[in-house]
């Protein structure tokens, strides 16, 4: 994307001055200032719990006048937001990383949901239909406003809300981690209709954790590091290890290394094969004759990190839930544990069987986020602080109290609660709630999307550790470097069926993806 068009304008598009603000125990933003000119892109980058989502919260009216300190500018007016409706009047349209879009409704609805055009009480349906194709057409969607939200790909979905956000007439566009659940051409597609929005004239304030679509989409990156700004660059003024160490406050490793990550040793050989999958086979839940897995068959060993890989609706987390008993649907085949034939009909079974699941929605599968810290962690794991049905709150505080230090979770104690926690910072808490039930298999599906460097760095060091202690590990990853760094093997899906098992040496980037595609191993 090219430099803002209004680089020169007297005053920019959006000014944030001096913007602070507290939660209970925590100081999230100290004196902020961000600026954001007409056309143009300006990244909003650092690790998780630096500032960044709360920061565009206030820019988007989530928070209020009085919840924070500091001044909010558009256009040179003040402004006093009471809520995202005051934000949405003045231009400011926000498109946060979980959508809100409603699932069963229209394209058309959900655009202008809220705000249907009617007549004596009666909506005037070709109105909307020509209004919300006029939007998507504009962006180049290909989408039909009639179809229904839960019938689109995420990153047709990703584009609705941002018709959505169009239709309020928005000047100020927030994306926040846009690209967490797209695919190459999906993240693409969406880069072509953001150039378009800039050129246009919008201004965009883009929050990644994707340093290389940063560097490449973005006029000018700013840094923040808790709760602070700590540089502004213009694009080509920095490269990736200079973002990497301004994020972290130190200089680190920025990526991964060929034979593992960080320059961790290499792992003890894997021991004997404690899960074994043979013909597994799952009808789809929602087409009658479908399959979403078949024929799948692989073992996995103590000590062992199996990656899973493959495009988008390949049958990874498929495969993950069955495994956890999650699945709605029919599974035949056989699952081994430890030689012995085990029937997985419900989560109970599977945690009882020692095998435990972070999901990739932490949010809504895998944290109560009105709950505290210790209440999330210790859920599965209760029973390890009893006696004859009388829980010991001191042994339970105290358990919660390493996990939290082994992991490395920042809060102001265990009694924080996890909705107020950063996404590094929330994924630990998930990863601590099964390790105190002492799993003896673990699945990670997506452990590392939408948090930091440095927390996906502490990720990858815990994946090789537990490995290490001889837990038997499955990750699903959409970044095949990520896999071909923490991985033993890889294991390919292409619609549903298994087209590859690769070594560390054999999984080279073409390799993965020539058996992700179908087209070959």
């Amino acid at each position: 994307m090219g430099t803002g068009s209004q680089s020169g304008a007297s005053h920019p598009l959006l000014r944030m001055d001096a913007v602070s603000m507290t939660f209970p125990g925590v100081r999230a933003l100290d004196r902020v200032s961000f600026d954001l000119r007409a056309g143009e892109v300006h990244a909003l980058v650092g690790e998780n719990g630096a500032g960044k989502s709360t920061l565009m919260k206030i820019l988007g009216g989530v928070y209020a006048s009085g919840e924070f300190e500091g001044e909010l500018h558009i256009e040179g007016a003040r402004q006093r937001f009471s809520g995202i409706r005051d934000a949405e009047r003045a231009g400011v349209a926000i498109v946060f990383q979980e959508l809100s879009l409603a699932p069963e409704l229209s394209v058309a609805e959900n655009i202008f949901l809220g705000r249907l055009a009617a007549t004596a009480g009666f909506v005037r349906w070709g109105e909307l239909q020509v209004r919300a194709q006029a939007l998507l057409d504009e962006l180049g969607a290909g989408i039909s406003p009639a179809v229904r939200v839960c019938d689109l790909g995420i990153g047709q979905r990703q584009l609705v809300e941002i018709a959505k956000a169009l239709s309020h007439q928005a000047r100020i566009l927030i994306l926040d981690e846009p690209t967490a659940a797209l695919n190459d051409a999906e993240a693409a597609a969406l880069f072509r209709i953001l150039e378009g929005l800039r050129q246009r004239g919008l201004g965009i304030a883009y929050i990644s954790h994707r340093i290389e679509e940063v560097l490449r989409i973005a006029d000018r990156i700013t840094i923040l590091r808790d709760g602070k700004s700590v540089a502004t660059r213009q694009r080509g003024a920095i490269d990736r290890a200079e973002l990497v160490s301004l994020m972290v406050g130190r200089p680190g490793c920025a990526g991964f290394q060929p034979a593992f990550v960080c320059g961790l040793e290499a792992r003890v050989p894997r021991g004997d094969a404690v899960l074994v999958v043979n013909g597994l086979t799952v009808a789809h839940p929602a087409r009658p004759g479908a399959q979403v897995l078949s024929g799948i068959s692989f073992s996995l060993h103590a000590g062992e990190v199996l990656g899973i890989a493959g495009l988008m609706g390949s049958g990874r987390t498929a495969l993950l839930n069955v495994l956890f008993g999650s699945f709605p649907a029919h599974a035949a085949g056989e699952i081994r544990l430890d030689g012995k034939a085990i029937q997985l009909r419900e989560p109970r079974d599977a945690i009882r069987a020692g095998i435990a699941l972070v999901p990739e929605d932490r949010k809504s599968l895998g944290l109560s986020l009105g709950a505290s810290i210790a209440e999330n962690m210790t859920l599965v794991a209760l029973r390890e602080f009893a006696t004859a049905a009388v829980l010991h709150p001191q042994r339970e505080l105290a358990a919660v109290e390493r996990a939290m230090a082994d992991l490395r979770v920042k809060a102001g104690s265990a009694e924080a609660v996890v909705g107020t926690l950063s996404g590094g910072n929330q994924q630990k808490v998930v990863l601590g709630k099964w390790l105190l039930n002492r799993p003896r298999i673990l699945l990670l599906d997506e452990p590392t999307r939408g948090i930091d460097i440095a927390a996906k760095q502490e990720i990858y060091a815990r994946i090789d550790q537990l490995a290490s202690q001889g837990l038997a590990l499955i990750v699903v990853s959409s970044e095949l470097e990520e896999l071909r760094g923490i991985c033993d093997r890889i294991l390919v899906l292409h619609e549903g069926r298994m087209t590859g098992m690769l070594s560390r040496t054999e999984a080279t980037p073409e390799r993965i993806m020539a058996c992700a595609t179908g087209s070959g191993g």
